[in-house]
């Protein structure tokens, strides 16, 4: 069974919180990038930890250019992104 947008966003903001609090400096925006260092951002985001996690809570496959956008995105719209890359593979 598929979960609701809620259940998405419940869990993809525990994974947010759990990240973003690693750097002192970035302040709640819900903006998805602050789970990496705004100081010195990662080249590839695709299988970094805060990545891995993801796929990991929803049993998904997220390539690098899905990973580039979620990384550009809110914690509300990467829901609806999530949702789309969990209907996809039921």
């Amino acid at each position: 069974m598929k979960p609701t947008r809620k259940e998405i966003f419940e869990k993809l903001h525990q994974i947010y919180e759990r990240h973003r609090k690693k750097y002192k400096g970035n302040f709640d925006s819900k903006q998805m990038c602050l789970m990496w260092s705004t100081h010195n951002p990662p080249d590839i985001i695709e299988g970094t930890k805060p990545i891995i996690d993801i796929e990991n809570a929803f049993d998904v496959d997220i390539s690098d250019e899905e990973s580039l956008e979620i990384y550009d995105m809110t914690i509300e719209e990467a829901t609806v992104k999530l949702a789309s890359i969990i209907g996809r593979k039921c």
